[in-house]
């Protein structure tokens, strides 16, 4: 999802002038089974966007060039359990599969291709890409919210995106199934020794019910909303199947974890940016964790599903952050513009 350049600004100023380097969190190990007894890859590089970067998930990763990477996010978890040697982590907020070979202008610089990190010693790739590819996450969240007013019970973002009978956000998403193909084949071609995974997307709207409070859609507009992801979700499987490489779903583990669910068993935050948590409509570090343990769990053979106690661990680890994000002293001029960050964000 593309995120506003007021918001990496402010966010990036904040964190370099206050926050330090910090040792990225350990997510809750999965069960011990799924766990490698010693290190299986030796070279693991991260690719994606801001699902994969986490923007402002505690704590940040310095000098990321505006890409608002966190230190905790499940890359870096996941490189942790799987104890990799080498590690580079180039996922950007805002990027697009366009941006695997071209560079990306963020409000801090330009990052360069994320491909630039990929070698032919490279034995591990993640990949999670998709949602911003003719703007489709970006067009959901500015103009669905706004429509509510008009049919509060209704489906007007549905409606909105129906042109001539066809569903133009879907027929979109159709596109960037090649795309993504095109991206993990081009991968297996600079890396070919590398595992590839094509990472879906978790669950932002329940299959039943409403939160409008945090979720402000029209009541008919969740349905809509989890049509999206289950079609995106079904082109990142496609374009895996295509290419020949892996695929990890993360909707259907992350059921009874999206925004609308409790604090603690919610995966992804909802309108209101949490400047101590995560940015509106994405990841929390609980999300994070629970596609690092999936992921792991993927790649070794076990069931991909988060147990209750990996929750309860994956909560706890996330007010641990919060509260050492909370507790870093920063200088009152950048408070005052992380507080009217805040306020301004709210939807």
């Amino acid at each position: 999802m593309r995120i506003p350049r007021a918001v990496a600004a402010f966010t990036a100023l904040a964190t370099i002038g206050a926050w330090s380097v910090t040792a990225p969190a350990r997510a809750a190990a999965p069960d011990r089974s799924a766990v490698t007894p010693q290190a299986a890859y030796s070279k693991y590089v991260a690719l994606g966007d801001s699902y994969t970067s986490a923007p402002l998930v505690p704590l940040p990763e310095l000098l990321s060039l505006g890409c608002l990477r966190s230190t905790s996010n499940y890359p870096k978890l996941l490189a942790g359990l799987l104890r990799v040697q080498r590690f580079t982590d180039v996922s950007c907020g805002g990027a697009d599969t366009t941006n695997m070979t071209q560079p990306q202008k963020t409000s801090f610089g330009v990052a360069p291709p994320q491909f630039n990190a990929l070698t032919p010693d490279t034995d591990l790739v993640t990949v999670g890409i998709g949602g911003n590819d003719f703007g489709v996450f970006g067009r959901i969240i500015d103009t669905c919210p706004k429509l509510r007013a008009t049919d509060a019970t209704g489906a007007p973002c549905k409606q909105h995106f129906t042109v001539d009978g066809v569903d133009t956000l879907k027929a979109d998403i159709a596109k960037t199934q090649g795309r993504i193909t095109d991206v993990a084949k081009a991968i297996k071609a600079k890396a070919p020794r590398a595992t590839v995974v094509l990472i879906g997307y978790p669950k932002i709207a329940p299959e039943q019910g409403t939160c409008p409070a945090i979720l402000p859609f029209a009541d008919g507009d969740y349905r809509y909303l989890y049509s999206i992801e289950q079609e995106l979700n079904a082109a990142v499987q496609n374009a895996a199947t295509a290419a020949g490489v892996l695929y990890l779903d993360t909707f259907g583990p992350s059921t009874g974890h999206d925004a609308c669910a409790p604090n603690g068993q919610a995966w992804i935050q909802g309108k209101d940016v949490n400047l101590l948590r995560a940015y509106s409509y994405h990841p929390r570090f609980e999300g994070q964790a629970g596609v690092a343990a999936l992921t792991v769990k993927k790649l070794t053979g076990v069931p991909e599903t988060v147990t209750a106690a990996e929750q309860a661990g994956f909560a706890r680890q996330a007010r641990e952050l919060s509260n050492r994000a909370a507790k870093t002293s920063l200088p009152e001029a950048y408070r005052a513009h992380l507080d009217r960050l805040r306020t301004g964000a709210q939807r």
